[in-house]
């Protein structure tokens, strides 16, 4: 396991991560430390476990939010899905009535053409 050493509100704490994490967990540790400092800067010196649990709500209030939209993207998704098999199924169901459609006028003109060669030659008008 690895160890890095991350500074929230000037003050560095140790802490283990898998390897190859580091990077990800000491900017974790920066954007928290944003948070803390933002509320610092509001509300000044009013003690380090109250700015800790205010970071904290903040920090969840916007992953609420986050999850609000990643719920709305997915099912807007799922309808664009749907509307799309929908439209698929619906454009193969027309390929068929139209392959059908060719199907039909071709008979009747091999019918046609049958039909017409069978005649007797008309006489040559001069």
């Amino acid at each position: 396991m690895a160890q890095v050493t991350v500074n929230i509100d000037g003050k560095a704490y140790r802490m283990a991560c898998e390897e190859g994490q580091e990077q990800h967990l000491v900017d974790l540790a920066g954007r928290f430390d944003r948070y803390v400092g933002h509320l610092k800067g509001q509300f000044g010196e009013i003690g380090d476990l109250r700015l800790t649990v205010m970071a904290g709500i903040m920090v969840m209030d916007e992953m609420s939010e986050l999850s609000r939209q990643v719920a709305s993207l997915q099912a807007e998704v799922t309808n664009l899905r749907q509307s799309r098999d929908g439209a698929a199924s619906h454009s193969e169901a027309r390929e068929l009535e139209m392959a059908a459609a060719l199907e039909e006028m071709t008979a009747r003109i091999t019918a046609l053409a049958a039909r017409l060669s069978a005649r007797p030659a008309s006489a040559p008008v001069n």
